[in-house]
Protein backbone atom coordinates (compact mmCIF):
# COMPACT_ATOMS: atom_id res chain seq x y z
CA UNK A 1 0.00 0.00 0.00
CA UNK A 2 1.18 3.91 -0.16
CA UNK A 3 3.16 5.39 2.19
CA UNK A 4 0.84 7.84 3.88
CA UNK A 5 2.35 11.47 3.08
CA UNK A 6 4.23 13.22 5.01
CA UNK A 7 2.04 15.59 7.36
CA UNK A 8 4.54 16.97 9.80
CA UNK A 9 5.76 20.06 9.52
CA UNK A 10 9.17 20.86 8.01
CA UNK A 11 10.71 23.92 9.89
CA UNK A 12 13.51 26.05 8.64
CA UNK A 13 14.10 28.47 10.97
CA UNK A 14 11.78 30.12 14.16
CA UNK A 15 11.30 33.53 15.83
CA UNK A 16 9.87 33.37 18.87
CA UNK A 17 8.78 37.00 19.09
CA UNK A 18 8.20 39.89 16.53
CA UNK A 19 6.84 42.88 16.16
CA UNK A 20 7.10 42.99 11.91
CA UNK A 21 5.54 40.31 10.56
CA UNK A 22 2.17 40.66 11.47
CA UNK A 23 0.57 43.89 11.11
CA UNK A 24 -0.25 45.58 15.07
CA UNK A 25 -0.04 42.33 16.47
CA UNK A 26 3.20 40.45 18.55
CA UNK A 27 3.75 37.49 17.01
CA UNK A 28 6.16 34.24 16.73
CA UNK A 29 7.13 33.17 13.17
CA UNK A 30 7.40 29.55 11.78
CA UNK A 31 9.85 29.54 8.56
CA UNK A 32 8.50 26.51 6.62
CA UNK A 33 10.84 24.96 4.67
CA UNK A 34 10.70 24.31 1.06
CA UNK A 35 10.20 26.58 -2.40
CA UNK A 36 9.75 25.60 -5.68
CA UNK A 37 10.64 29.29 -7.08
CA UNK A 38 14.08 30.51 -7.45
CA UNK A 39 13.38 34.35 -7.02
CA UNK A 40 16.47 36.78 -7.95
CA UNK A 41 16.43 38.34 -4.98
CA UNK A 42 15.58 35.87 -2.19
CA UNK A 43 17.33 36.26 1.11
CA UNK A 44 16.58 32.91 2.49
CA UNK A 45 17.95 30.44 0.08
CA UNK A 46 18.62 28.30 2.39
CA UNK A 47 15.07 27.53 3.23
CA UNK A 48 14.17 26.64 -0.83
CA UNK A 49 15.26 23.01 -0.55
CA UNK A 50 12.36 20.50 0.50
CA UNK A 51 15.11 18.18 2.20
CA UNK A 52 16.05 20.95 4.47
CA UNK A 53 14.37 22.00 7.54
CA UNK A 54 13.68 19.43 10.16
CA UNK A 55 9.66 18.17 11.73
CA UNK A 56 9.93 20.31 14.54
CA UNK A 57 6.05 21.64 14.70
CA UNK A 58 5.56 19.76 17.99
CA UNK A 59 8.58 21.28 19.83
CA UNK A 60 6.84 24.49 18.46
CA UNK A 61 4.08 24.05 19.40
CA UNK A 62 4.77 23.00 22.95
CA UNK A 63 6.34 26.51 23.18
CA UNK A 64 3.59 28.03 21.90
CA UNK A 65 1.31 26.67 24.62
CA UNK A 66 3.45 28.13 27.67
CA UNK A 67 3.14 31.71 25.71
CA UNK A 68 -0.72 31.96 25.52
CA UNK A 69 -1.77 35.49 26.78
CA UNK A 70 1.88 36.42 25.87
CA UNK A 71 2.33 36.59 22.35
CA UNK A 72 -1.17 37.66 19.84
CA UNK A 73 -0.20 35.63 16.54
CA UNK A 74 1.19 32.50 15.18
CA UNK A 75 2.99 33.81 11.96
CA UNK A 76 3.60 30.69 8.90
CA UNK A 77 6.37 31.86 6.66
CA UNK A 78 8.96 30.47 4.66
CA UNK A 79 10.08 29.07 2.31
CA UNK A 80 6.47 28.93 0.71
CA UNK A 81 4.23 27.37 3.50
CA UNK A 82 1.62 25.74 1.44
CA UNK A 83 4.18 23.86 -0.21
CA UNK A 84 3.64 21.25 2.76
CA UNK A 85 0.86 19.26 3.18
CA UNK A 86 0.91 19.63 7.32
CA UNK A 87 0.49 23.35 7.10
CA UNK A 88 -3.24 23.03 7.64
CA UNK A 89 -2.84 21.05 10.57
CA UNK A 90 -0.30 23.23 12.16
CA UNK A 91 -2.48 26.83 11.55
CA UNK A 92 -5.67 24.85 13.14
CA UNK A 93 -3.58 23.90 16.07
CA UNK A 94 -2.17 27.31 16.66
CA UNK A 95 -5.97 28.40 16.66
CA UNK A 96 -7.12 26.24 18.76
CA UNK A 97 -4.38 27.55 21.30
CA UNK A 98 -6.40 30.92 21.14
CA UNK A 99 -4.18 32.69 18.49
CA UNK A 100 -4.85 34.45 15.37
CA UNK A 101 -2.94 33.03 12.38
CA UNK A 102 -1.13 34.61 9.56
CA UNK A 103 0.16 33.83 6.49
CA UNK A 104 3.20 34.91 4.27
CA UNK A 105 2.47 33.51 0.62
CA UNK A 106 3.89 34.23 -3.07
CA UNK A 107 0.76 32.28 -4.29
CA UNK A 108 2.57 29.24 -5.84
CA UNK A 109 -0.27 26.88 -5.38
CA UNK A 110 -3.31 28.66 -5.67
CA UNK A 111 -5.75 25.65 -4.77
CA UNK A 112 -3.76 25.44 -1.38
CA UNK A 113 -4.02 28.72 -0.16
CA UNK A 114 -7.52 28.90 -1.21
CA UNK A 115 -8.16 25.87 2.02
CA UNK A 116 -5.55 27.51 4.15
CA UNK A 117 -7.50 30.91 4.39
CA UNK A 118 -10.08 29.11 6.03
CA UNK A 119 -7.38 28.73 9.22
CA UNK A 120 -5.99 32.90 8.00
CA UNK A 121 -6.77 36.03 10.02
CA UNK A 122 -4.62 37.79 7.67
CA UNK A 123 -2.32 37.21 4.58
CA UNK A 124 0.77 38.88 3.12
CA UNK A 125 0.99 37.94 -0.53
CA UNK A 126 4.28 39.04 -2.56
CA UNK A 127 3.55 40.79 -5.79
CA UNK A 128 6.69 39.81 -7.83
CA UNK A 129 6.01 41.67 -11.10
CA UNK A 130 3.72 42.07 -13.81
CA UNK A 131 2.35 38.80 -14.06
CA UNK A 132 3.76 38.09 -17.29
CA UNK A 133 6.93 39.35 -16.16
CA UNK A 134 6.96 36.73 -13.33
CA UNK A 135 9.15 34.23 -14.73
CA UNK A 136 12.30 36.80 -15.36
CA UNK A 137 12.05 36.99 -11.37
CA UNK A 138 10.92 33.79 -10.32
CA UNK A 139 12.50 31.31 -12.69
CA UNK A 140 9.42 29.46 -13.31
CA UNK A 141 7.50 29.61 -16.27
CA UNK A 142 3.64 29.75 -15.28
CA UNK A 143 4.59 31.48 -12.17
CA UNK A 144 2.52 34.67 -13.04
CA UNK A 145 -0.91 32.86 -13.42
CA UNK A 146 -0.53 31.29 -10.56
CA UNK A 147 0.69 34.60 -8.35
CA UNK A 148 -2.62 36.09 -10.56
CA UNK A 149 -4.96 32.89 -9.51
CA UNK A 150 -4.62 33.71 -5.90
CA UNK A 151 -4.71 37.33 -5.92
CA UNK A 152 -8.06 36.77 -6.97
CA UNK A 153 -8.83 34.22 -4.73
CA UNK A 154 -6.95 36.59 -1.61
CA UNK A 155 -9.28 39.02 -2.78
CA UNK A 156 -12.77 37.18 -2.42
CA UNK A 157 -12.06 35.19 0.56
CA UNK A 158 -12.85 38.38 2.93
CA UNK A 159 -9.61 37.60 4.85
CA UNK A 160 -7.71 40.63 5.95
CA UNK A 161 -4.34 40.95 3.78
CA UNK A 162 -1.68 43.26 2.74
CA UNK A 163 0.44 42.85 -0.53
CA UNK A 164 4.17 43.69 -0.79
CA UNK A 165 6.33 44.22 -3.68
CA UNK A 166 10.37 43.54 -3.44
CA UNK A 167 12.35 46.54 -6.00
CA UNK A 168 15.53 46.38 -7.53
CA UNK A 169 16.02 48.51 -10.49
CA UNK A 170 17.75 45.52 -12.59
CA UNK A 171 14.09 43.65 -12.00
CA UNK A 172 11.32 46.46 -11.92
CA UNK A 173 11.78 49.46 -13.59
CA UNK A 174 9.06 52.57 -13.07
CA UNK A 175 6.88 51.53 -16.13
CA UNK A 176 6.62 47.82 -14.51
CA UNK A 177 5.87 49.20 -11.20
CA UNK A 178 3.20 51.67 -13.09
CA UNK A 179 1.95 48.30 -14.79
CA UNK A 180 1.71 46.16 -11.38
CA UNK A 181 -0.07 49.91 -9.72
CA UNK A 182 -3.04 49.74 -12.77
CA UNK A 183 -3.53 45.90 -12.52
CA UNK A 184 -4.06 45.76 -8.64
CA UNK A 185 -6.66 48.89 -9.38
CA UNK A 186 -8.29 47.01 -12.13
CA UNK A 187 -8.73 43.95 -9.32
CA UNK A 188 -10.31 46.46 -6.78
CA UNK A 189 -6.87 45.77 -4.46
CA UNK A 190 -5.51 47.73 -1.94
CA UNK A 191 -1.98 49.09 -3.12
CA UNK A 192 1.08 47.31 -2.83
CA UNK A 193 3.94 48.31 0.05
CA UNK A 194 7.57 48.72 -1.70
CA UNK A 195 10.08 47.60 0.01
CA UNK A 196 13.83 47.77 -0.69
CA UNK A 197 15.88 45.02 -2.18
CA UNK A 198 18.54 43.55 1.02
CA UNK A 199 21.53 42.36 -0.17
CA UNK A 200 22.11 40.22 3.11
CA UNK A 201 21.66 36.63 2.55
CA UNK A 202 21.30 37.07 -1.67
CA UNK A 203 22.86 34.47 -3.82
CA UNK A 204 22.63 36.77 -7.29
CA UNK A 205 26.19 38.75 -7.60
CA UNK A 206 24.03 40.99 -10.14
CA UNK A 207 22.02 42.21 -8.26
CA UNK A 208 24.42 42.87 -5.15
CA UNK A 209 26.77 44.93 -7.10
CA UNK A 210 24.25 46.89 -8.24
CA UNK A 211 22.99 47.41 -4.78
CA UNK A 212 26.04 48.21 -3.26
CA UNK A 213 27.23 50.44 -6.32
CA UNK A 214 24.19 53.03 -5.77
CA UNK A 215 21.42 53.47 -3.42
CA UNK A 216 18.09 53.13 -5.02
CA UNK A 217 14.73 53.90 -3.60
CA UNK A 218 12.42 51.48 -3.50
CA UNK A 219 9.50 54.43 -4.20
CA UNK A 220 5.79 54.84 -3.25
Amino acid sequence: MPSRPDRTLRVGGFVPFSTVDYPGRLAAVVFCQGCPWRCRYCHNPHLQPFDGGAPDWPRIEAFLKTRCGLLDAVVFSGGEPTAQLGLLDAMRAARRLGFKVGLHTAGIFPFRLRGALDYADWVGLDIKAPFERYPATTGCPGSGRSAEDALRIVLHSGVDYDLRTTVHPLLLDEAAKNRIRRHLDRLGARPTRWQEFRAAGCGDEELNAVASASKFDAGQ
